[in-house]
Order: C-alpha cells, then structure tokens, then sequence
C-alpha cells in the first residue's frame, strides 16, 4: 500500500515540476506516474552503476558529479518516453531535477510533521 501511496506522491512531484520548470511537458498525471517510475527505475539501475564508477570524482567534488548523474538520468528517461515526458536539453533538465529535489523535500518534510 505504501508503495501505492509514494507512487501517487511521484507523479504528483513530476506534474508540479513539469507544470513549473518551462521546457519540460508530461502528457497527464497517469504518464507523470509512469515517468516518475522510469526514473526511478532508471536512476536505480543505470545512475547506481555510473555513482559506483565515479565514486572518487564524486566524493572529490562533494556530490556535484552525483547531480549530473541524475540530470542524465532525467535525459535518458526523456528519450525512453518519448512524447509523453519531454524536456528540452540539459538545462531544463538541470532545472527540472532541483525542482523535483524541492518540492519532495517539502513534501518529505510534511510528511514528517504528521508521523510525530
């Protein structure tokens, strides 16, 4: 269920971030979903290998090559989507991943609030 729930939360976060970042266009909430799970997936999978290999470039820049690695990330699942997640260059991109960044942490900060 709870996955079910945080799912929910995903697509939320990729509708605002869409809605907000210009560039950046999801089809609906349903593709927001479905892309929020891609990324997910994709970060997991492919960013967890690229963060194991760059792990000393990573650790020598405080983390900055980690948030490249997901601005890819978000790249890779714009072209695995198609038209249904679009997100014109590196730079929306860029803009697109500390927009999400924010906006779960508020939400992850709410959410907090409440289990007290």
């Amino acid at each position: 269920m709870r996955f079910i729930i945080n799912l929910f939360i995903t697509g939320l976060v990729i509708a605002i971030a869409a809605y907000i970042v210009p560039g950046a266009q999801v089809a609906g909430f349903g593709w927001a979903i479905v892309t929020g799970l891609v990324i997910g997936l994709v970060n997991a999978i492919v960013g967890g290998i690229l963060r194991l290999f760059t792990f000393p470039l990573n650790w020598l820049t405080f983390g900055l090559v980690s948030f490249i690695i997901t601005v890819l990330m978000v790249l890779l699942s714009d072209k695995l989507m198609g038209s249904k997640f679009d997100v014109n260059g590196f730079w929306t991109a860029s803009l697109f991943a500390i927009v999400v960044a924010i906006i779960e942490m508020i939400i992850g900060s709410i959410g907090r609030d409440k289990r007290r």
